[in-house]
């Protein structure tokens, strides 16, 4: 018996993008879990059986995959670049958790509408935090310079890709960049927690 609700929900960075995504995309790391329960005088437990993290992963990813067959990344895929995002956002360039948070709204969105896939989600994921930097922050010519430095060697993409890559994400995200308290606050409580 494979348990995916046995994954530590924090790995995920991020809740999803609005209320009705949030249920879809939370439901999914709670899917195919039968714990039994255990009755006894005077405490009742939950015995989960162990499964191996590689068979887990391999479950999750195919669940997923058929709740949403759209989108062409992996679940896990999808959680390794908003850690990637995170870890460049916060810790290397020191920005505060609501433009990491919005950074992941716009990801997220983009993951939704089906736009990403092996070849463009680095320059997506670039893409994100550099617009969630620019509306998120003041930034100055020469930071906005070092930003694109950063995430040239995080992602490894090129710089000139980057940069045209931008006005297409714009173009996906409809110009919508100031995003509304409910979409942001999920993953700007996420990140809070895991600080």
């Amino acid at each position: 018996m494979t348990c995916i609700k046995s994954l530590n929900h924090r790995d995920t960075l991020g809740g999803p993008v609005d209320f009705q995504c949030s249920k879809i995309l939370l439901r999914t790391s709670s899917v195919c879990c039968h714990p039994d329960t255990v009755s006894g005088f005077p405490f009742q437990t939950t015995v989960i059986e162990y499964v191996k993290p590689s068979d887990l992963k391999k479950d999750m990813n195919e669940t997923f995959k058929e709740k949403f067959p759209h989108i062409r990344l992996t679940l896990s895929k999808i959680r390794s670049l908003k850690r990637e995002i995170r870890k460049l956002a916060q810790d290397e360039c020191g920005y505060e958790e609501p433009t990491v948070a919005m950074a992941f709204v716009y990801f997220e969105k983009l993951v939704l509408q089906g736009k990403l896939n092996k070849q463009n989600r680095k320059l997506c994921a670039g893409a994100c935090v550099l617009l969630a930097a620019k509306i998120g922050g003041d930034l100055k010519k020469h930071e906005v310079k070092l930003l694109i430095d950063k995430l040239e060697e995080r992602f490894r993409v090129n710089r000139r890709e980057l940069i045209a890559f931008e006005f297409p994400v714009l173009v996906a995200l409809e110009f919508n960049l100031h995003l509304p308290e409910h979409e942001i606050m999920p993953h700007y409580r996420r990140l809070l927690q895991t600080s």
